[in-house]
């Protein structure tokens, strides 16, 4: 079989389609935009997802939400939301309590630990978001959140 070499690849089709193309190209970003928020987390021994979650609670505090709840307002579907919350419970960053009304329910809730770990974190993702869409004018920010919006809901 002959190789094709640089010059031939420019004739070749490089999508089957717009929204190949569009995908592809969302999905290249996707991912040069969490491997550099990554970075950040893994300074504070934290996942992607663990930060979601602590935020969520953070917005409800002092309230607390249900796990199902939780669960549901998640960016992403934590496939094994037991597991995120007991490594967040083990560095004392959330309190879970059964309900006394129908014991089948757990809350979750920030701790302050939690609440002081986003304080340190909120500074180092400002910069990194910076980094990342800092050179986009509010505008265009604008734009791409209405049409990331829009994809979402067909």
């Amino acid at each position: 079989m002959k190789a094709i070499d640089e010059a031939q690849t420019d004739r070749l089709p490089k999508f089957d389609s717009l929204r190949q193309q569009a995908f592809l190209e969302l999905w290249k970003t996707y991912d040069c935009l969490k491997a550099e928020e990554e970075s950040v987390f893994g300074e504070f021994d934290i996942s992607s997802q663990q930060y979601n979650a602590l935020r969520l609670l953070k917005a409800v505090a002092p309230s607390s939400l249900a796990i199902r709840a939780l669960g549901q307002r998640m960016i992403t579907r934590a496939p094994d939301m037991t597991r995120l919350l007991d490594r967040l419970e083990d560095r004392e960053l959330i309190v879970r309590v059964r309900r006394d009304d129908n014991r089948r329910v757990v809350e979750v809730s920030i701790t302050k630990a939690g609440t002081k770990l986003l304080q340190q974190i909120a500074k180092p993702i400002r910069a990194c978001h910076q980094r990342q869409l800092g050179h986009l004018p509010d505008e265009q920010l604008m734009q791409l959140i209405e049409l990331l919006r829009a994809a979402r809901n067909p």
